[in-house]
């Protein structure tokens, strides 16, 4: 896993980066060039490690976010929040089949009490972050003033020892060898290598600054230094799997988090938008599988797949079970990258978020009584894509733009003038996969239809779950370590705190109901 690499940000994407690790990985694996993920950290791992759950009402199985409780941003430091424990996630799954477990790097799903750590979700051994970024080196984060922390850690603990100040990708990819180096190679085992690369901060080492000397702009010649140094890091990974005897019987799954962040060097074009967004750009991700166990290699999958989908495909591969009681969003794709077959999957709930700036246009009329479309929605059925709400930056920004001026001042970026004053957008991806032309207007029935779906999803939705800052949260009552601070047994403030976000989710429910009763009484 990856973190904010832009879909063109590789060179089999036409990338001026050179990546020459990931692409031959790619060419001569499967790449998925039709491969979707979240638009930002946390909801992306949550569904990677749980495959999320569906309603037995619903004959589709694409339920994400919304029943998880994650729907809105990320996982903040100071909040008390975490991957819901009922939850079984995919380490445990594969654990009880006979695997090893081992993560590297990047956690991001919470540890305000130790029964969110990694280590008590299913992994044997953790090496790595708990937050969303940190400094490279000194592995630091200040949240804001007067919240600062030391974030590398070993098991529950903190790292002090181990950490010898090495950049962070190099220092994770020698802890995935070492993890490798350790292990019989005829025993089964799940390494999960989370890089915090190429996420903000831009640091990287000054030898791979070297290459790129021809690019103008500051912020992309580190992004590309940075997306080369993580190529390297997969090239040693590739060499230590065919060392240590596991390249003949291993599946490699590469994968994005979210799309690229233009202010920070990334590059999404020739899609639209940017990660925090529900335009392609922030969605659409570089994916690819590499395994000799793949039936047709180097080829391209069009097939639609979703990040939820490694859930069931990986326990299905490592011969583990899947509970008929648990009723996943994910499909099991592997047929379909490796033979080439039809995907399962026909639709996915990009999301729906109930607290994101509602749209000031946005209205239940404007959805047809159907909808409210100021709030902020994404739906996936077939060829057709709905937008509804604030779907955020939705520029697109072509590769001349990562010129030596700001972001903000380029001329040339295409700015979206008549956006402003809409809710909700139609397209056809498969035909305009850079949503150029909006066709909500010309296919009013099909908006009218989705937006069914959109309500029939919104109804098994779990309250949200995003509480306040907890100021007991603070890295100087830890030691100046970022860490849990909840009591495991804190089980009546849990419960208090859960029945809370309820009752603020029917608050809201009841408000929304109100207002589209108004509105029919006017009509």
């Amino acid at each position: 896993m990856v973190d904010d690499q832009g879909f063109r940000d590789v060179g089999y994407h036409g990338s001026e980066i050179k990546t020459p690790t990931l692409d031959w990985l790619a060419a001569t694996g499967v790449k998925l060039e039709n491969y979707y993920v979240q638009p930002l950290c946390s909801p992306s791992r949550s569904q990677f490690m749980t495959g999320s759950y569906r309603c037995k009402s619903l004959n589709s199985r694409t339920l994400y976010q919304i029943h998880t409780g994650l729907q809105h941003s990320i996982i903040r430091p100071t909040q008390p929040n975490c991957l819901p424990l009922e939850n079984v996630t995919l380490p445990q799954k594969l654990k009880s089949a006979g695997y090893s477990t081992h993560m590297v790097g990047k956690w991001h799903l919470g540890f305000y009490k130790r029964g969110c750590m990694p280590t008590q979700r299913g992994f044997d051994t953790f090496f790595g972050s708990l937050l969303g970024s940190g400094d490279y080196y000194s592995h630091y984060k200040c949240d804001s003033p007067g919240m600062c922390g030391y974030d590398l850690h070993e098991g529950e603990e903190a790292a002090w020892e181990q950490d010898q100040g090495i950049y962070s990708t190099s220092m994770y990819t020698q802890k995935a060898l070492s993890v490798l180096a350790s292990h019989n190679p005829k025993r089964p085992i799940f390494l999960y290598l989370a890089f915090q690369a190429v996420h903000s901060p831009l640091q990287v080492p000054a030898r791979y600054l070297e290459r790129y000397k021809s690019i103008p702009n500051q912020q992309r010649r580190k992004y590309a230094a940075m997306v080369s140094c993580l190529d390297e890091a997969m090239r040693n990974l590739t060499l230590a799997l065919k060392r240590y005897g596991y390249y003949d019987n291993m599946v490699m799954v590469y994968s994005s988090d979210n799309g690229g962040q233009p202010l920070a060097g990334g590059s999404n074009w020739p899609l639209r938008g940017s990660k925090g967004t529900y335009w392609e750009g922030g969605i659409r991700a570089v994916g690819f599988v590499h395994s000799p166990l793949l039936t047709k290699r180097r080829t391209r999958c069009r097939a639609l797949i979703h990040i939820t989908d490694w859930y069931p495909t990986l326990v299905t591969l490592g011969e583990g079970t899947l509970d008929e009681n648990q009723s996943l969003d994910g499909y099991d794709v592997w047929e379909s990258i490796s033979e080439g077959r039809p995907s399962p999957r026909h639709d996915i709930l990009h999301n729906i978020d109930p607290i994101f700036t509602k749209a000031k246009n946005g209205s239940w009329k404007a959805g047809y009584g159907i909808w409210n479309t100021a709030v902020q929605a994404a739906l996936r059925v077939g060829d057709w894509k709905l937008l509804t709400g604030v779907p955020g930056y939705s520029d697109w920004v072509p590769p001349q733009t990562f010129s030596t001026l700001q972001l903000a001042n380029r001329w040339h970026n295409e700015r979206v003038r008549w956006d402003r004053g809409k809710s909700v957008w139609l397209f056809n991806i498969t035909a305009d996969p850079f949503e150029r032309v909006d066709l909500s207007r010309r296919y009013p029935h099909i908006v009218k239809r989705m937006l069914l779906r959109l309500l029939q999803y919104n109804k098994t939705a779990v309250p949200c779950r995003y509480p306040p800052k907890d100021y007991r949260s603070n890295p100087q009552y830890n030691g100046g370590v970022w860490g849990p601070w909840h009591s495991d047994d804190d089980k009546e403030e849990d419960e208090s705190d859960n029945s809370l976000f309820s009752h603020l989710g029917n608050m809201k429910s009841k408000k929304n109901m109100k207002q589209k009763g108004k509105l029919k009484g006017k009509a």
